[in-house]
Protein backbone atom coordinates (compact mmCIF):
# COMPACT_ATOMS: atom_id res chain seq x y z
CA UNK A 1 0.00 0.00 0.00
CA UNK A 2 1.42 3.38 -1.01
CA UNK A 3 1.78 6.26 1.45
CA UNK A 4 -0.88 8.23 -0.44
CA UNK A 5 -3.36 5.35 -0.22
CA UNK A 6 -2.62 4.90 3.48
CA UNK A 7 -3.24 8.63 4.02
CA UNK A 8 -6.66 8.46 2.35
CA UNK A 9 -7.51 5.36 4.38
CA UNK A 10 -6.56 7.20 7.58
CA UNK A 11 -8.68 10.18 6.54
CA UNK A 12 -11.59 7.91 5.69
CA UNK A 13 -11.31 6.08 9.01
CA UNK A 14 -11.16 9.35 10.94
CA UNK A 15 -13.94 10.74 8.79
CA UNK A 16 -16.23 7.80 9.55
CA UNK A 17 -15.70 8.28 13.27
CA UNK A 18 -16.25 12.01 13.09
CA UNK A 19 -19.29 11.83 10.81
CA UNK A 20 -20.84 9.57 13.43
CA UNK A 21 -19.87 12.19 15.98
CA UNK A 22 -21.41 14.90 13.81
CA UNK A 23 -24.70 12.98 13.71
CA UNK A 24 -24.61 12.65 17.50
CA UNK A 25 -23.83 16.37 17.85
CA UNK A 26 -26.75 17.19 15.55
CA UNK A 27 -29.16 15.09 17.59
CA UNK A 28 -27.90 16.61 20.85
CA UNK A 29 -27.89 20.24 19.68
CA UNK A 30 -31.50 20.26 18.50
CA UNK A 31 -32.93 19.85 22.04
CA UNK A 32 -30.82 22.78 23.26
CA UNK A 33 -32.04 25.04 20.48
CA UNK A 34 -35.64 24.02 21.21
CA UNK A 35 -35.27 24.54 24.97
CA UNK A 36 -33.42 27.84 24.63
CA UNK A 37 -35.88 29.18 22.09
CA UNK A 38 -39.11 28.02 23.71
CA UNK A 39 -38.26 28.44 27.42
CA UNK A 40 -35.73 31.26 27.63
CA UNK A 41 -36.79 33.38 24.64
CA UNK A 42 -34.84 35.59 22.21
CA UNK A 43 -33.84 38.29 24.74
CA UNK A 44 -32.03 35.94 27.14
CA UNK A 45 -30.66 33.92 24.22
CA UNK A 46 -29.24 37.13 22.76
CA UNK A 47 -27.43 38.07 25.99
CA UNK A 48 -26.08 34.54 26.30
CA UNK A 49 -24.93 34.53 22.67
CA UNK A 50 -22.89 37.71 23.10
CA UNK A 51 -21.26 36.53 26.32
CA UNK A 52 -20.31 33.17 24.87
CA UNK A 53 -18.81 34.71 21.74
CA UNK A 54 -16.31 36.66 23.87
CA UNK A 55 -15.55 33.77 26.23
CA UNK A 56 -14.95 31.35 23.37
CA UNK A 57 -12.60 33.79 21.67
CA UNK A 58 -10.63 34.18 24.90
CA UNK A 59 -10.42 30.39 25.29
CA UNK A 60 -9.23 30.01 21.71
CA UNK A 61 -6.51 32.64 22.12
CA UNK A 62 -5.47 31.01 25.42
CA UNK A 63 -4.52 27.81 23.54
CA UNK A 64 -1.89 29.90 21.67
CA UNK A 65 -2.33 27.91 18.47
CA UNK A 66 -1.69 24.57 20.17
CA UNK A 67 -4.85 23.05 18.69
CA UNK A 68 -2.95 22.88 15.41
CA UNK A 69 0.66 23.43 16.50
CA UNK A 70 0.92 20.68 19.09
CA UNK A 71 1.14 17.94 16.46
CA UNK A 72 4.14 19.66 14.88
CA UNK A 73 5.75 20.25 18.28
CA UNK A 74 5.39 16.57 19.17
CA UNK A 75 6.73 15.39 15.82
CA UNK A 76 9.93 17.43 16.34
CA UNK A 77 10.32 16.92 20.10
CA UNK A 78 13.54 15.54 21.56
CA UNK A 79 11.95 15.22 25.02
CA UNK A 80 9.39 12.64 26.18
CA UNK A 81 5.98 13.42 24.76
CA UNK A 82 4.44 13.48 28.22
CA UNK A 83 6.66 16.45 29.08
CA UNK A 84 5.81 18.28 25.86
CA UNK A 85 2.06 17.93 26.29
CA UNK A 86 2.17 19.05 29.92
CA UNK A 87 4.29 22.03 28.88
CA UNK A 88 1.48 22.87 26.50
CA UNK A 89 -1.11 22.44 29.25
CA UNK A 90 0.89 24.81 31.47
CA UNK A 91 1.01 27.45 28.71
CA UNK A 92 -2.74 27.18 28.16
CA UNK A 93 -3.44 27.31 31.90
CA UNK A 94 -1.62 30.59 32.55
CA UNK A 95 -2.94 32.19 29.35
CA UNK A 96 -6.49 31.18 30.29
CA UNK A 97 -6.08 32.55 33.82
CA UNK A 98 -4.99 35.90 32.39
CA UNK A 99 -7.97 35.98 30.03
CA UNK A 100 -10.37 35.05 32.83
CA UNK A 101 -9.05 37.79 35.10
CA UNK A 102 -9.32 40.40 32.36
CA UNK A 103 -12.92 39.59 31.39
CA UNK A 104 -14.03 39.31 35.03
CA UNK A 105 -12.63 42.79 35.62
CA UNK A 106 -14.34 44.20 32.50
CA UNK A 107 -17.54 42.17 32.06
CA UNK A 108 -19.17 44.85 29.91
CA UNK A 109 -17.10 43.48 27.01
CA UNK A 110 -19.31 40.38 27.16
CA UNK A 111 -22.55 42.33 27.55
CA UNK A 112 -22.23 45.48 25.40
CA UNK A 113 -25.98 46.07 25.06
CA UNK A 114 -27.38 45.12 28.48
CA UNK A 115 -26.60 45.59 32.21
CA UNK A 116 -24.48 43.15 34.26
CA UNK A 117 -26.67 40.99 36.53
CA UNK A 118 -26.56 37.74 38.48
CA UNK A 119 -23.66 35.46 37.61
CA UNK A 120 -22.65 37.37 34.47
CA UNK A 121 -19.31 38.56 35.85
CA UNK A 122 -18.14 35.04 36.75
CA UNK A 123 -18.70 33.32 33.41
CA UNK A 124 -15.05 33.82 32.26
CA UNK A 125 -13.82 31.44 34.96
CA UNK A 126 -14.75 28.59 32.63
CA UNK A 127 -12.11 29.65 30.07
CA UNK A 128 -9.50 27.40 31.72
CA UNK A 129 -11.70 24.33 31.24
CA UNK A 130 -12.32 25.10 27.58
CA UNK A 131 -8.63 25.75 26.81
CA UNK A 132 -7.44 22.62 28.61
CA UNK A 133 -10.01 20.48 26.85
CA UNK A 134 -8.86 21.77 23.44
CA UNK A 135 -5.18 21.08 24.17
CA UNK A 136 -5.89 17.62 25.58
CA UNK A 137 -7.90 16.66 22.49
CA UNK A 138 -5.15 18.00 20.21
CA UNK A 139 -2.63 15.80 22.01
CA UNK A 140 -4.90 12.76 21.62
CA UNK A 141 -5.41 13.55 17.93
CA UNK A 142 -1.64 13.28 17.43
CA UNK A 143 -1.95 9.66 18.50
CA UNK A 144 -4.92 9.18 16.14
CA UNK A 145 -7.43 9.07 18.99
CA UNK A 146 -10.32 10.96 17.40
CA UNK A 147 -12.90 9.00 19.37
CA UNK A 148 -12.10 11.13 22.43
CA UNK A 149 -12.95 14.32 20.54
CA UNK A 150 -16.20 12.80 19.32
CA UNK A 151 -17.14 11.74 22.84
CA UNK A 152 -16.28 15.07 24.44
CA UNK A 153 -17.54 17.46 21.75
CA UNK A 154 -20.33 15.50 20.08
CA UNK A 155 -21.83 13.60 23.00
CA UNK A 156 -20.88 14.93 26.42
CA UNK A 157 -20.81 18.68 25.75
CA UNK A 158 -24.03 19.13 23.72
CA UNK A 159 -26.10 16.67 25.75
CA UNK A 160 -24.94 18.27 28.99
CA UNK A 161 -25.89 21.79 27.89
CA UNK A 162 -29.28 20.56 26.63
CA UNK A 163 -30.15 18.70 29.83
CA UNK A 164 -28.72 21.41 32.09
CA UNK A 165 -30.63 24.17 30.28
CA UNK A 166 -33.85 22.30 30.91
CA UNK A 167 -33.03 21.53 34.58
CA UNK A 168 -31.84 25.06 35.42
CA UNK A 169 -34.95 26.57 33.84
CA UNK A 170 -36.87 25.36 36.93
CA UNK A 171 -34.56 27.30 39.27
CA UNK A 172 -33.36 30.42 37.45
CA UNK A 173 -34.40 31.64 34.04
CA UNK A 174 -32.03 34.61 34.28
CA UNK A 175 -28.84 32.56 34.81
CA UNK A 176 -29.99 29.20 33.44
CA UNK A 177 -28.20 29.43 30.10
CA UNK A 178 -24.95 30.62 31.69
CA UNK A 179 -25.00 27.79 34.23
CA UNK A 180 -25.79 25.21 31.56
CA UNK A 181 -22.83 26.42 29.47
CA UNK A 182 -20.51 26.17 32.47
CA UNK A 183 -21.78 22.65 33.19
CA UNK A 184 -21.19 21.57 29.59
CA UNK A 185 -17.62 22.90 29.56
CA UNK A 186 -16.77 21.12 32.84
CA UNK A 187 -18.25 17.88 31.52
CA UNK A 188 -16.29 18.22 28.26
CA UNK A 189 -13.09 18.83 30.23
CA UNK A 190 -13.57 15.65 32.24
CA UNK A 191 -14.33 13.68 29.06
CA UNK A 192 -11.12 15.06 27.50
CA UNK A 193 -8.77 14.66 30.45
CA UNK A 194 -9.61 11.05 31.27
CA UNK A 195 -8.40 9.61 27.92
CA UNK A 196 -5.57 12.19 27.84
CA UNK A 197 -4.14 10.95 31.15
CA UNK A 198 -4.65 7.34 30.10
CA UNK A 199 -2.73 7.95 26.86
CA UNK A 200 0.13 10.17 28.06
CA UNK A 201 0.15 9.55 31.79
CA UNK A 202 0.76 11.92 34.66
CA UNK A 203 3.89 14.11 34.45
CA UNK A 204 6.05 12.36 37.05
CA UNK A 205 9.38 14.14 37.38
CA UNK A 206 8.24 16.88 35.01
CA UNK A 207 8.91 20.55 35.65
CA UNK A 208 7.87 23.36 33.31
CA UNK A 209 10.72 24.59 31.10
CA UNK A 210 10.30 28.35 30.86
CA UNK A 211 12.39 28.85 27.74
CA UNK A 212 10.76 26.06 25.68
CA UNK A 213 7.35 27.29 26.84
CA UNK A 214 8.05 30.82 25.63
CA UNK A 215 9.54 29.49 22.38
CA UNK A 216 6.49 27.29 21.84
CA UNK A 217 4.14 30.22 22.39
CA UNK A 218 6.17 32.47 20.09
CA UNK A 219 6.34 29.84 17.36
CA UNK A 220 2.60 29.33 17.51
CA UNK A 221 1.64 33.00 17.23
CA UNK A 222 0.76 32.64 13.50
CA UNK A 223 -1.23 29.50 14.27
CA UNK A 224 -3.04 31.22 17.14
CA UNK A 225 -3.72 34.16 14.85
CA UNK A 226 -5.08 31.88 12.13
CA UNK A 227 -7.36 30.13 14.64
CA UNK A 228 -8.55 33.45 16.07
CA UNK A 229 -9.19 34.95 12.65
CA UNK A 230 -11.07 31.87 11.42
CA UNK A 231 -13.15 31.87 14.58
CA UNK A 232 -13.65 35.63 14.34
CA UNK A 233 -14.90 35.32 10.77
CA UNK A 234 -17.70 33.04 12.01
CA UNK A 235 -18.58 35.05 15.11
CA UNK A 236 -17.81 38.74 14.57
CA UNK A 237 -21.21 39.13 12.92
CA UNK A 238 -22.84 38.29 16.24
CA UNK A 239 -20.79 40.92 18.05
CA UNK A 240 -21.58 43.53 15.39
CA UNK A 241 -25.27 42.85 15.89
CA UNK A 242 -24.78 43.26 19.64
CA UNK A 243 -23.43 46.74 19.02
CA UNK A 244 -26.16 47.75 16.56
CA UNK A 245 -29.26 45.96 17.88
CA UNK A 246 -31.05 44.97 21.08
CA UNK A 247 -30.62 41.44 22.56
CA UNK A 248 -33.83 40.16 20.91
CA UNK A 249 -32.41 40.63 17.40
CA UNK A 250 -29.13 39.04 18.47
CA UNK A 251 -31.05 36.07 19.89
CA UNK A 252 -32.94 35.50 16.63
CA UNK A 253 -29.72 35.69 14.64
CA UNK A 254 -27.93 33.40 17.10
CA UNK A 255 -30.52 30.69 16.60
CA UNK A 256 -30.09 30.90 12.83
CA UNK A 257 -26.33 30.83 13.35
CA UNK A 258 -26.53 27.74 15.56
CA UNK A 259 -28.57 25.85 12.99
CA UNK A 260 -26.16 26.92 10.24
CA UNK A 261 -23.06 26.10 12.30
CA UNK A 262 -23.94 22.40 12.37
CA UNK A 263 -22.48 21.88 8.85
CA UNK A 264 -19.34 23.72 9.97
CA UNK A 265 -18.72 20.95 12.50
CA UNK A 266 -18.06 18.61 9.58
CA UNK A 267 -14.90 20.53 8.71
CA UNK A 268 -13.72 20.84 12.29
CA UNK A 269 -14.43 17.14 12.74
CA UNK A 270 -11.76 16.33 10.15
CA UNK A 271 -9.15 18.64 11.73
CA UNK A 272 -7.92 16.11 14.33
CA UNK A 273 -7.00 13.56 11.64
CA UNK A 274 -6.21 15.87 8.69
CA UNK A 275 -3.58 17.92 10.54
CA UNK A 276 -1.34 14.97 11.55
CA UNK A 277 -1.68 13.37 8.08
CA UNK A 278 -0.57 16.60 6.39
CA UNK A 279 2.37 17.09 8.77
CA UNK A 280 3.55 13.55 8.00
CA UNK A 281 3.32 14.20 4.25
CA UNK A 282 5.27 17.43 4.72
CA UNK A 283 7.94 15.57 6.69
CA UNK A 284 8.53 13.29 3.69
CA UNK A 285 8.08 16.25 1.26
CA UNK A 286 5.25 14.48 -0.58
CA UNK A 287 3.44 17.48 -2.08
CA UNK A 288 1.23 15.51 -4.51
CA UNK A 289 -0.07 13.57 -1.49
CA UNK A 290 -0.96 16.82 0.30
CA UNK A 291 -2.87 18.07 -2.76
CA UNK A 292 -4.70 14.74 -2.95
CA UNK A 293 -5.59 14.88 0.74
CA UNK A 294 -6.91 18.44 0.49
CA UNK A 295 -8.97 17.70 -2.63
CA UNK A 296 -10.41 14.55 -1.12
CA UNK A 297 -11.41 15.96 2.26
CA UNK A 298 -12.65 19.24 0.73
CA UNK A 299 -14.92 17.28 -1.60
CA UNK A 300 -16.33 15.20 1.23
CA UNK A 301 -17.02 18.32 3.27
CA UNK A 302 -18.46 20.50 0.51
CA UNK A 303 -20.70 17.68 -0.69
CA UNK A 304 -22.10 17.18 2.80
CA UNK A 305 -22.40 20.90 3.55
CA UNK A 306 -24.25 21.65 0.33
CA UNK A 307 -26.72 18.88 1.14
CA UNK A 308 -27.29 20.24 4.64
CA UNK A 309 -27.59 23.78 3.26
CA UNK A 310 -30.31 22.68 0.86
CA UNK A 311 -32.14 20.75 3.58
CA UNK A 312 -32.04 23.73 5.93
CA UNK A 313 -32.58 26.72 3.63
CA UNK A 314 -35.25 25.55 1.18
CA UNK A 315 -37.77 24.85 4.00
CA UNK A 316 -36.11 27.60 6.09
CA UNK A 317 -39.26 29.05 7.64
CA UNK A 318 -40.39 25.63 8.81
CA UNK A 319 -36.93 24.88 10.25
CA UNK A 320 -36.76 28.14 12.22
CA UNK A 321 -40.36 27.70 13.30
CA UNK A 322 -39.39 24.52 15.15
CA UNK A 323 -37.16 26.59 17.45
CA UNK A 324 -40.03 29.02 18.08
CA UNK A 325 -42.41 31.16 16.03
CA UNK A 326 -40.57 34.36 17.03
CA UNK A 327 -37.41 33.03 15.36
CA UNK A 328 -38.92 32.67 11.86
CA UNK A 329 -37.67 36.21 11.20
CA UNK A 330 -34.16 34.74 10.99
CA UNK A 331 -34.92 32.67 7.86
CA UNK A 332 -33.02 34.95 5.46
CA UNK A 333 -29.98 34.97 7.73
CA UNK A 334 -30.17 31.17 7.94
CA UNK A 335 -30.08 30.81 4.14
CA UNK A 336 -27.04 33.11 3.83
CA UNK A 337 -25.21 31.39 6.70
CA UNK A 338 -25.79 27.88 5.35
CA UNK A 339 -24.56 28.93 1.91
CA UNK A 340 -21.54 30.57 3.54
CA UNK A 341 -20.51 27.32 5.21
CA UNK A 342 -20.58 25.48 1.89
CA UNK A 343 -18.52 28.21 0.17
CA UNK A 344 -15.99 28.14 3.01
CA UNK A 345 -15.15 24.45 2.66
CA UNK A 346 -12.27 24.64 0.20
CA UNK A 347 -10.60 27.55 1.96
CA UNK A 348 -10.96 25.94 5.38
CA UNK A 349 -9.35 22.68 4.25
CA UNK A 350 -6.65 24.52 2.30
CA UNK A 351 -5.81 26.43 5.46
CA UNK A 352 -5.03 23.17 7.25
CA UNK A 353 -2.01 22.85 4.94
CA UNK A 354 -1.26 26.57 4.67
CA UNK A 355 -0.74 27.00 8.42
CA UNK A 356 2.32 24.77 8.01
CA UNK A 357 3.50 25.82 4.53
CA UNK A 358 2.74 29.56 4.34
CA UNK A 359 1.48 30.57 7.75
CA UNK A 360 2.19 34.29 7.41
CA UNK A 361 0.59 34.65 3.98
CA UNK A 362 -2.36 32.63 5.21
CA UNK A 363 -2.63 34.98 8.17
CA UNK A 364 -2.55 38.03 5.90
CA UNK A 365 -5.38 36.68 3.73
CA UNK A 366 -7.49 35.85 6.80
CA UNK A 367 -6.90 39.26 8.34
CA UNK A 368 -7.69 41.14 5.13
CA UNK A 369 -10.90 39.19 4.52
CA UNK A 370 -12.05 39.60 8.13
CA UNK A 371 -11.58 43.36 7.78
CA UNK A 372 -13.53 43.26 4.52
CA UNK A 373 -16.32 41.30 6.23
CA UNK A 374 -16.59 43.72 9.17
CA UNK A 375 -16.68 46.82 6.96
CA UNK A 376 -19.21 45.27 4.57
CA UNK A 377 -21.40 44.18 7.51
CA UNK A 378 -21.70 47.73 8.83
CA UNK A 379 -22.27 49.13 5.33
CA UNK A 380 -25.05 46.65 4.58
CA UNK A 381 -26.85 47.13 7.90
CA UNK A 382 -26.76 50.93 7.60
CA UNK A 383 -27.79 50.84 3.92
CA UNK A 384 -30.76 48.54 4.62
CA UNK A 385 -31.70 50.73 7.59
CA UNK A 386 -31.78 53.77 5.31
CA UNK A 387 -34.24 51.94 3.09
CA UNK A 388 -36.57 51.60 6.07
CA UNK A 389 -36.69 47.80 6.03
CA UNK A 390 -37.59 45.87 9.23
CA UNK A 391 -34.83 45.37 11.83
CA UNK A 392 -34.93 41.60 11.34
CA UNK A 393 -34.07 42.13 7.65
CA UNK A 394 -31.30 44.56 8.57
CA UNK A 395 -29.78 41.84 10.75
CA UNK A 396 -29.35 39.62 7.67
CA UNK A 397 -26.71 42.05 6.34
CA UNK A 398 -23.80 40.55 8.35
CA UNK A 399 -24.83 37.06 7.18
CA UNK A 400 -24.59 38.15 3.54
CA UNK A 401 -21.23 39.80 4.25
CA UNK A 402 -19.99 36.55 5.81
CA UNK A 403 -21.12 34.54 2.80
CA UNK A 404 -19.29 36.81 0.36
CA UNK A 405 -16.17 36.99 2.52
CA UNK A 406 -15.88 33.23 2.97
CA UNK A 407 -16.37 32.63 -0.74
CA UNK A 408 -13.56 35.03 -1.65
CA UNK A 409 -11.33 33.58 1.08
CA UNK A 410 -11.75 30.09 -0.35
CA UNK A 411 -10.72 31.25 -3.80
CA UNK A 412 -7.61 33.07 -2.50
CA UNK A 413 -6.41 30.30 -0.19
CA UNK A 414 -7.01 27.54 -2.72
CA UNK A 415 -5.02 29.47 -5.34
CA UNK A 416 -2.17 30.08 -2.88
CA UNK A 417 -1.98 26.41 -1.90
CA UNK A 418 -2.23 25.29 -5.52
CA UNK A 419 0.75 27.49 -6.33
CA UNK A 420 2.79 26.04 -3.47
CA UNK A 421 1.94 22.46 -4.45
CA UNK A 422 2.14 23.10 -8.22
CA UNK A 423 -1.21 21.36 -8.75
CA UNK A 424 -4.91 22.06 -8.35
CA UNK A 425 -6.62 21.54 -5.00
CA UNK A 426 -10.14 22.31 -6.23
CA UNK A 427 -12.70 19.74 -5.03
CA UNK A 428 -15.46 20.86 -7.42
CA UNK A 429 -17.09 18.29 -9.70
CA UNK A 430 -19.90 18.94 -12.17
CA UNK A 431 -22.29 16.31 -10.72
CA UNK A 432 -22.49 18.50 -7.57
CA UNK A 433 -24.23 21.15 -9.68
CA UNK A 434 -26.69 18.60 -11.06
CA UNK A 435 -27.46 17.32 -7.57
CA UNK A 436 -28.06 20.86 -6.24
CA UNK A 437 -30.42 21.76 -9.10
CA UNK A 438 -32.40 18.53 -8.66
CA UNK A 439 -32.71 19.11 -4.91
CA UNK A 440 -33.92 22.69 -5.48
CA UNK A 441 -36.66 21.44 -7.81
CA UNK A 442 -37.83 18.80 -5.32
CA UNK A 443 -37.64 21.18 -2.36
CA UNK A 444 -39.46 23.94 -4.25
CA UNK A 445 -42.38 21.60 -4.84
CA UNK A 446 -42.77 21.02 -1.11
CA UNK A 447 -42.46 24.70 -0.15
CA UNK A 448 -45.27 25.48 -2.61
CA UNK A 449 -47.70 23.53 -0.40
CA UNK A 450 -50.23 25.53 1.69
CA UNK A 451 -48.98 26.85 5.06
CA UNK A 452 -51.22 24.45 6.97
CA UNK A 453 -49.13 21.62 5.48
CA UNK A 454 -45.84 23.12 6.63
CA UNK A 455 -45.15 20.00 8.66
CA UNK A 456 -45.00 18.07 5.37
CA UNK A 457 -41.95 20.19 4.40
CA UNK A 458 -40.07 18.86 7.40
CA UNK A 459 -41.34 15.31 7.68
CA UNK A 460 -41.33 14.42 3.97
CA UNK A 461 -39.73 17.33 2.12
CA UNK A 462 -36.38 17.38 3.92
CA UNK A 463 -35.77 13.60 3.49
CA UNK A 464 -36.82 13.90 -0.17
CA UNK A 465 -34.31 16.69 -0.76
CA UNK A 466 -31.58 14.63 0.90
CA UNK A 467 -32.49 11.47 -1.03
CA UNK A 468 -32.40 13.10 -4.47
CA UNK A 469 -29.18 14.97 -3.71
CA UNK A 470 -27.36 11.94 -2.29
CA UNK A 471 -28.54 9.61 -5.05
CA UNK A 472 -27.10 11.82 -7.81
CA UNK A 473 -23.84 12.32 -5.93
CA UNK A 474 -23.41 8.62 -5.24
CA UNK A 475 -24.19 7.67 -8.83
CA UNK A 476 -22.26 10.31 -10.73
CA UNK A 477 -19.75 12.07 -8.42
CA UNK A 478 -18.39 9.45 -6.04
CA UNK A 479 -15.38 7.37 -6.99
CA UNK A 480 -13.66 4.51 -5.11
CA UNK A 481 -11.79 6.89 -2.80
CA UNK A 482 -15.03 8.67 -1.90
CA UNK A 483 -16.85 5.43 -1.16
CA UNK A 484 -13.98 4.49 1.19
CA UNK A 485 -15.54 6.95 3.62
CA UNK A 486 -18.50 4.59 4.00
CA UNK A 487 -16.73 1.24 3.80
CA UNK A 488 -14.39 -0.11 6.45
CA UNK A 489 -10.97 -0.53 4.86
CA UNK A 490 -9.15 -3.85 5.12
CA UNK A 491 -6.23 -3.99 7.48
CA UNK A 492 -2.75 -3.40 6.14
CA UNK A 493 -1.76 -6.97 6.97
CA UNK A 494 -4.40 -8.27 4.60
CA UNK A 495 -3.06 -6.26 1.68
CA UNK A 496 -0.10 -7.15 -0.54
CA UNK A 497 2.94 -5.10 0.43
CA UNK A 498 4.42 -2.67 -2.06
CA UNK A 499 7.03 -4.39 -4.15
CA UNK A 500 5.98 -7.89 -3.14
CA UNK A 501 5.81 -10.68 -5.67
CA UNK A 502 2.53 -11.58 -7.28
CA UNK A 503 1.37 -14.91 -8.42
Amino acid sequence: MTASTQDIDQLAKGGRTNIAGFALRLLARIPFLFIAGRIYGPDLVGRFALAVVVVELAALVATLGLKRGLAQALSKADRPHVCVVWDAMAVAFFAALAASAFLSAFPQIMYPNSPITGLDRWLPIIIVASAWSDVALAALAYRRNVKAAVTARAVVEPWTISIAAWVFSYFTIRDGLVLSYVASMIAALIASMVPFVRSYGLPYGWSPHLRPLLALARTNVPLAGADALEWGTRNVDRFILGVLFEPRIVGIYYMAQQVASLPQKLKTSFDPILGPVITEALARDDRPAIANQVRQVAFWIIAAQLGLALMGSIPGEAVMGVVGPQFVAGTAALAFLLTAEALASTGAVSETALVYMARHRNLMISGAMLTFQVVLSFVLVLAIRQLGWPREWQAAGPAFALMLSLGLTSVLKARLLAGLLATSVSPLRWPIVWAVLAAIVVGGAFTALPRRLEWVELVIGVPAIAAVYCLILWRYAFGPADRALFVKAPTTAALPQEGSATA
